[in-house]
């Protein structure tokens, strides 16, 4: 009884305790980031050790005090200090919420977090935590760790993501360029030549990225021309107080050491042509075709950054951040090329290219916060991009054409190619979010870009007998090609486009578990292409040329109309006798492009209790493209034009059920749509040196779009703040499928067709993110890092006749541009000594073969072979302000090839190249890359 007795006196004297006391509760949220949750904030009563921190969603509780007055301490680090008094009465829970933002006043080490708290893998691993799609984001924190120095370097350490060697093509899960979607800022994007949907994402240098973010799975707020994924690539702001970055480098590559290099006549070192406003013509009479020197092969790199923020009033704050760069690097590639069909039609067994390229950005971001409130961002970038390149098939005077006309065995045949291309991008952003009341937020973004891409005066010769050259005999030489007039040619290529687009989200939070998005999202594209040849038709026939490396002493002023004359396609007015010879032309081919879209969008967030998030959407866009071109070698009864114009209705739904706090279970499903890109709809046939691509109207005809069905289930697990483990599948199905398919005719162009009825897409991703060892404070000195999808594809294929035909022997094959297997790895060993703080990485990636582009008939496909990459970087922090890195890249140093399957020669053509004459596969470009070092010190002011 007494045991009894003494039970309900603690009983009653806890309820009484309990009536006596109360709790404040509440829930922080970041003032400069559109007032989102803002975890892992303290709150102290101050003058305790009392206190918490808040939750992954931002709220607190401080539980059990005595009634009476407090004064609470919310503090987090880099942000500014509040205290708030309240008052408690017992029984009761006091609410009090606060804003938190950043302190210019902050000391430098604390700015220097500050800036990097949304760039961090942790904080980027919460937001992918508590993302209503399956997304991931690479901050430029882990950039700079991994010694990534652009955004297509960046995609490529998430899982099923790789990119094409060699360029910036990005492969999202199997599914290249035309099945992904690239924004800036929630904004699109144009690409930068005609070759591609998207912008090279190697233009985008580290240092403008805060993040960059990919989304494999649908939403109504993105454009529902998507399939493979969203990457969104965040331009970096700056809160904190002023601060200073220089960093200057130099890199070299193990290929190109001792070369002397040359590059295209007329370019200027940072990459700029400075003859865009002469005539061509006037082009090909004052300057020459002979490529130039350059001293050295030594690259560089340098780039400053610079902030400041300053503090208007008790809640305005003006934040600058800008930054400029340029790097330079050389590559030297030696190795064989070739275009084999139906036929051999040229083989180059030893060939050589010099690549000298150049790269200038420049940004400005400015962040005007006019309160907790409302926030408006102006963002400015500005991307040059040059490349040099000369290449010269042949050299080993073995080259062959069959189409060669001084010998009767088609060796001998030499070209000389040399080009500069130069894309200019401008991208003008302005970006605002307003909370109008507690429920109502508005979200809004409005741009215009302009890019120039041009390929200024390439100039291309053919030589036969070229081995004369190589016989140190002055009485032997090598010959001009003589069989078409175009055959040793000018060429001028001009493409620009301008894009508006815009965007506008009101949300509407009715309760903490219900939120409504309503939205507008469009653009409006444009885009002119024009180009123009002048042909050198040689006068006499088997005209030799005594110095092969002085072209200029044979296409002089003076030797025009005697040695050889000039021709165009399209002479300027014939019926007046202005003929093609020795005068200026018309515009060869020409195409203007217009895309319009425009889409309204809702969708809903609701959470079910603890566990359930539903997000349903729905999407009506509306699509309207067309092609006009004036294009030579069509059928003359060609409309010229085509066009097409569709309403989607676009559903979507993403569930998301947190099987525990740190684990979440996802489902995804969505209809989507792949509209045809300009290049793919354009007639015009762009001529390499060993291929030629071009597009097909017919792309626009009915069907227009290709439809999409995606499922999507994920299940992930963060088992602490930078450690992941995720298992996903994902299924699509597409119908009314478009690839580039390799024609089954004499010059096998590749074009592109929609290839037959469906295509399916099935495949598993994981990753694996883990700290292998970890000091006192649980950060990782050794983590480790693994992702691997592996991906199967199969799609009918299809008879299909219209401007362009095309067949196939087979019912079905791969999906173009899939990589059945992908696999990124690295490992991060960062110890500290003192203040010195070195971390090293070891980072490999891999993806294996590909379809580049289907043959047609009894044509082989044209086979991207898998390439393992192995980098390491070594990043040496000596104190707070200096760092000196270093980095070995392409350390494997694979040979980087395509390849033709199936192909046959002529028993005496095979006997003369010392190859067999039935081949699984044939190497129609092969070649290694060479290791890539470089050095960079950086200084922090």
């Amino acid at each position: 009884m007494k045991h009894i007795l003494i039970l309900f006196s603690i009983f009653f004297t806890s309820i009484a305790i309990a009536q006596d006391t109360g709790s404040v509760a509440g829930k922080l949220t970041d003032k400069d980031f559109n007032n989102e949750p803002l975890p892992f904030a303290n709150v102290i009563i101050k003058a305790t050790t009392t206190g918490t921190t808040s939750d992954i969603d931002g709220k607190y509780i401080i539980e059990n005090l005595s009634p009476g007055s407090y004064t609470l301490v919310f503090s987090f680090i880099g942000y500014e200090t509040i205290e708030r008094q309240v008052e408690i009465i017992g029984g009761q829970t006091k609410t009090l919420d606060v804003s938190i933002g950043s302190s210019a006043a902050s000391l430098d080490e604390i700015v220097i977090k500050t800036t990097a708290k949304r760039e961090t893998e942790a904080a980027l691993l919460l937001d992918q935590k508590k993302a209503t799609t399956i997304k991931q984001s690479i901050g430029s924190q882990e950039l700079s760790r991994k010694g990534v120095g652009d955004a297509a370097g960046a995609v490529t350490k998430i899982s099923g993501i790789s990119k094409q060697e060699g360029g910036g093509n990005v492969y999202v899960r199997g599914l290249g360029d035309r099945y992904l979607n690239t924004t800036y800022n929630g904004l699109t994007l144009p690409a930068n030549n005609i070759e591609k949907k998207n912008m090279d994402l190697n233009l985008f240098s580290s240092d403008v990225i805060q993040n960059v973010g990919v989304s494999k799975t649908y939403a109504a707020n993105f454009y529902g021309d998507f399939a493979a994924g969203n990457v969104d690539i965040v331009a970096k702001e700056h809160t904190g107080n002023f601060f200073l970055d220089v960093n200057l480098g130099s890199n070299f590559n193990s290929n190109a050491i001792g070369k002397n290099f040359v590059k295209s006549e007329g370019t200027g070192y940072f990459g700029f042509y400075n003859r865009y406003q002469n005539n061509p013509y006037a082009v090909v009479l004052s300057h020459g075709i002979d490529p130039q020197g350059i001293d050295g092969s030594l690259g560089v790199e340098g780039n400053f950054s610079a902030g400041q923020s300053w503090e208007i009033g008790e809640e305005s704050r003006l934040s600058i951040f800008t930054t400029a760069a340029f790097s330079s690097s050389f590559e030297y590639r030696r190795g064989q090329f070739a275009n084999v069909t139906a036929a051999a039609n040229t083989i180059f067994q030893d060939a050589e290219e010099f690549e000298f390229t150049r790269n200038t950005t420049a940004m400005a971001n400015i962040v005007y916060r006019v309160n907790s409130d409302h926030k408006i961002k102006f963002n400015s970038l500005f991307i040059n991009d040059a490349t040099d390149e000369v290449g010269r098939f042949g050299i080993d005077g073995r080259g062959y054409n069959r189409n060669t006309i001084a010998d009767n065995d088609d060796f001998g045949f030499f070209t000389q190619n040399v080009q500069f291309e130069q894309d200019m991008i401008f991208v003008n952003q302005i970006l605002g979010t307003s909370n109008l009341n507690d429920k109502l937020k508005l979200d809004y973004g409005l741009g215009y870009n302009k890019v120039l891409a041009r390929q200024p005066d390439r100039k291309r010769i053919a030589l036969e007998r070229f081995e004369n050259t190589l016989d140190n005999d002055p009485s032997t030489n090598a010959i001009f090609f003589r069989n078409v007039e175009f055959d040793n040619q000018r060429y001028f290529q001009n493409i620009e486009d301008s894009e508006f687009n815009a965007r506008v989200n009101l949300s509407y939070k009715q309760s903490e578990n219900l939120k409504f998005n309503l939205g507008y999202n469009g653009r409006t594209k444009e885009r002119t292409f024009d180009n123009q040849r002048y042909g050198y038709d040689i006068i006499n026939p088997f005209t030799e040329i005594e110095d092969v490396n002085n072209l200029n002493a044979f296409f002089s002023s003076e030797n025009q109309g005697v040695l050889y004359n000039t021709s165009v396609f399209r002479p300027l007015d014939p019926e007046n006798g202005l003929g093609r010879e020795n005068l200026p032309g018309q515009l060869e081919n020409t195409y203007q492009g217009n895309l319009n879209v425009h889409a309204l969008y809702a969708d809903a967030v609701y959470k079910s209790g603890e566990k359930w998030t539903f997000v349903p959407g729905l999407r009506v866009e509306h699509f309207n493209q067309e092609i006009s071109y004036d294009v030579i070698n069509l059928s003359f009864n060609n409309p010229g034009s085509n066009k097409a114009s569709e309403t989607f209705f676009l559903p979507s739904l993403n569930v998301k059920y947190a099987l525990t706090e740190n684990q979440n279970l996802r489902f995804s499903a969505s209809r989507t749509v792949s509209n045809p890109e300009f290049k793919e709809v354009a007639p015009f046939v762009y001529e390499n040196v060993t291929d030629r691509i071009g597009g097909n109207p017919d792309l626009l005809n009915d069907p227009a779009f290709s439809t999409i069905v995606n499922l999507d289930l994920k299940y992930e697990w963060f088992i602490n703040s930078d450690e992941i483990f995720s298992i996903a599948l994902f299924n699509k199905t597409i119908n009314d499928p478009v690839n580039l398919v390799s024609a089954n005719d004499a010059t096998g162009t590749q074009r592109f067709f929609r290839t037959g009825d469906r295509a399916d897409v099935f495949g598993i991703e994981l990753e694996v993110r883990k700290g292998l060892i970890k000091n006192n404070e649980e950060e990782s000195i050794l983590s480790a890092g693994m992702n691997i999808t592996y991906t199967s594809t199969t799609q009918d294929l299809k008879t299909v006749s219209g401007t362009f035909n095309t067949n196939f022997n087979r019912d079905s094959d791969e999906l173009q541009g899939a990589s059945p297997v992908l696999i990124n790895a690295d490992v991060s060993y960062s110890p500290t000594f003192g203040k010195y703080k070195p971390i090293a990485n070891l980072i490999f990636s891999y993806f294996s073969d590909r379809i580049d582009a289907l043959g047609s008939g009894q044509l082989g496909n044209i086979i991207e072979k898998g390439v393992p990459t192995l980098d390491f970087v070594w990043k040496n922090s000596i104190n707070k302000n200096f760092e000196v890195n270093a980095s070995v890249k392409n350390i494997l140093n694979p040979s980087i090839e395509r390849v033709r399957e199936n192909v046959s020669f002529d028993a005496t053509l095979a006997n003369d190249l010392g190859i067999n004459s039935n081949l699984s596969e044939f190497a129609l470009s092969s070649y290694k890359r060479g290791i890539n070092a470089s050095i960079q010190f950086k200084y922090k002011f």
